[in-house]
């Protein structure tokens, strides 16, 4: 198992800027392999999608809707992702959710996933 802790969110004004920032570590033995590390957020009423998205290589894939205003990056060595948010609006409001897909010593490579940090865009 994979323990997935987010921080950051909160509350921000249109066109502020957020950072969100995530830590995979190991439940049990240690984390044999991360592949892909990203966010996903689920607004009230919607389905959850895809925020962005970056590989273990640092190929990234980001929503349409996020494109040019959000940043994903990733520290290999220290199991983390984090999101820098720009330009936010109103509809960037949601619960944002790590993902983590990875492989540790005692289980196959599965999805993991944090438990969700707020977002909210509101003058």
């Amino acid at each position: 198992q994979v323990q997935v802790v987010e921080s950051g969110g909160g509350s921000v004004q249109p066109e502020g800027s957020l950072r969100l920032s995530c830590a995979a570590s190991a439940a049990s033995g240690y984390i044999f392999s991360i592949y892909t590390m990203g966010w996903y957020r689920q607004a009230a009423g919607k389905q959850r999608e895809l925020v962005a998205v970056i590989t273990s290589g640092g190929s990234t894939n980001y929503s349409d809707s996020v494109k040019g205003r959000f940043t994903i990056s990733r520290d290999n060595a220290k199991n983390t992702v984090d999101l820098q948010m720009n330009s936010l609006k109103p509809e960037d409001t949601a619960v944002y959710y790590c993902y983590v897909n990875a492989r540790t010593s005692w289980s196959r490579r599965a999805d993991y996933w944090g438990q969700g940090t707020q977002v909210t865009v509101s003058s």
